[in-house]
């Protein structure tokens, strides 16, 4: 299993990649093969979110599971083309995979979530 030590990451199994004011933000690849196959993201339409909010719904073949915003900010741009290619969460978790990106209002959110290690004692790995 794959745990990139650039990322921090939540306790909903979601991951944030940090570039200067932005993140970008998609779900583990421990969270996905929890899932099973992806079939369909749901965005809830929110333009701002708080830290644990939830910004929509990811449905698979076994459940349908609540997204969750790790940090707090503006959503500015959604992987609109996921739903074409529902199945790079499951290939490309990291990369093609990704959800959301969003403008950090408060930076110093990423202090509380957990790096690579932390996580990986999280999911057993």
């Amino acid at each position: 299993m794959n745990f990139p030590e650039e990322l921090k990451y939540t306790t909903d199994h979601e991951w944030i990649r940090i570039e200067g004011n932005v993140g970008t933000v998609g779900v583990t690849e421990h969270a996905q093969s929890e899932l099973g196959d992806v079939v369909y993201i749901d965005y809830n339409g929110a333009t701002a979110v708080n830290q644990g909010d939830a910004f929509g719904t990811i449905e698979a073949v076994k459940t349908v599971a609540e997204l969750y915003s790790p940090v707090s900010g503006t959503i500015i741009e959604t992987n609109d083309t996921i739903n074409d290619a529902p199945e790079s969460v499951n290939n490309d978790p990291y990369g093609a995979g990704w959800l959301m990106k969003i403008e950090l209002s408060d930076p110093a959110q990423l202090d509380a979530l957990m790096d690579a290690a932390a996580y990986r004692a999280l999911v057993g790995h």
